[in-house]
């Protein structure tokens, strides 16, 4: 039985889940992703590896989930073939569509910055590594991850990610809680599920660690079961559904999310906004740049970060103080610029729809740095997309369908021009 352990560049847990494979007696083979997809069909087999593959830029997972090789990933899981996405491959799962299964793939989830407050004040944004407990809650059956755990049975393994919190649009989690797509839920060290920090380690919704597709043979994990031996059933569950020549089920999903709509940008008008280019290079914009590029569009990229400002009192003072922390940039590679008109340019303002890292910036200036007067800090990215060939319109319109700028789940986008 032969896995292909799927690399992308940034990939760094290979060596951990070679090693789990071995251990229930799998054939683990590192597979490059510029290798020849073709050769993937003579697997038995797929794992996405963790780590941060392009470097997680624009965000995590969506620069991989575009790559060439994820076309026959789908072919792979459409034939029945098992996959698991660990961490960072259960982003790229989730950004190329694999899970939660929708029709044509379209995208229906999202994996978004954690989401870690108690007390009604946030103890920590960004990446987070612990130990969870993941509790089993659907059948064995129904996901071939499963096979050799219990209902209400759970694992206690590593965790370690800076977006791993689940989004899912209401009625669609509904279906997947009927559909027992819901696979690993997180827990307390006595079986009981509760939505608070630490729990609930990133603020997931229905506090979910892991999902799968409508047939099973697919699972986006967050947390690391490769890193453990307290994981090995995952990977002899998955041995186990291969000798029995992959029984997938006959679920089906149905769900008709509304496409999503770029309004206008329109700023509270008491705020200021702070504009802030690189000094250096943006690698960031680099790679989603040359993504693009690879996909076929003729564009040029650059990003900047936003910050809007509401502020009670007399703004100039209190925007100087704010400068001087040093919170909202770094002088030494940033700087606060204004933005230009371009030909052909088209920017788009990008926003968490749940804002964690404007909380944070707003309780550590209010109460670490004791600056009064400021009401609200809203953080978002700007992409600048200038379109070199081709109608302006029809290709912005393109780009944005390929969600490498935003998740619509997770994410609100503006047109500032």
């Amino acid at each position: 039985m032969n896995i292909a352990i799927i690399q992308f560049p940034g990939s760094n847990t290979e060596r951990e889940t070679l090693m789990a494979c071995r251990r229930v007696g799998l054939n683990p083979v590192e597979f490059l992703w510029n290798e020849p997809a073709e050769k993937l069909s003579n697997y038995d087999g797929y794992i996405i590896v963790g780590g941060f593959a392009y470097e997680d830029r624009s965000r995590a997972g969506v620069i991989a989930a575009l790559d060439p090789i994820m076309k026959q990933i789908k072919i792979e899981a459409e034939s029945g073939k098992p996959i698991l996405g660990i961490c960072n491959g259960a982003q790229i799962l989730v950004e190329s569509g694999l899970v939660p299964g929708l029709e044509n793939h379209r995208v229906g989830i999202a994996l978004t910055d954690n989401k870690r407050v108690k007390g009604d004040h946030v103890i920590g944004v960004g990446y987070y590594n612990t130990w969870a407990n993941l509790q089993l809650t659907s059948a064995p059956g129904r996901c071939t991850f499963t096979r050799h755990l219990k209902v209400g049975q759970w694992i206690n393994v590593p965790l370690a990610h800076g977006e791993g919190r689940f989004i899912i649009p209401g009625e669609l989690l509904e279906k997947m809680i009927a559909n027992e797509q819901t696979v690993f839920r997180y827990c307390d060290n006595e079986g009981i599920i509760s939505d608070e920090f630490p729990t609930n380690p990133n603020g997931s919704m229905h506090n979910l660690a892991a999902v799968c597709n409508p047939a099973g043979n697919v699972m986006a994990m967050m947390p690391h079961p490769e890193r453990t031996e307290n994981g090995d059933t995952i990977f002899s569950s998955l041995k186990d559904f291969i000798e029995n020549e992959n029984p997938v089920t006959d679920h089906t999903l149905s769900f008709d999310r509304p496409h999503y709509k770029v309004e206008n940008y329109d700023p509270n008008g008491g705020s200021t906004e702070w504009i802030v280019d690189m000094i250096i290079t943006d690698n960031e914009a680099v790679s989603v740049h040359n993504a693009l590029n690879h996909l076929g569009f003729d564009v040029a990229i650059s990003r900047q970060t936003h910050w809007e400002i509401s502020t009670d009192g007399e703004p100039d003072s209190i925007l100087q103080k704010i400068d001087k922390t040093g919170e909202l940039y770094n002088s030494n590679k940033e700087f606060i610029n204004q933005m230009t008109a371009k030909e052909n340019t088209a920017s788009f303002l990008v926003r968490q729809k749940e804002d964690m890292i404007g909380w944070a910036k707003f309780e550590s200036l209010t109460e670490r740095f004791e600056i009064d007067g400021i009401s609200e800090i809203k953080r978002g990215v700007i992409w600048n997309v200038t379109v070199n060939s081709g109608n302006l319109e029809n290709v912005l319109g393109n780009l944005l369908d390929t969600h490498i700028l935003f998740n619509p789940l997770s994410h609100e986008c503006y047109r500032i021009n």
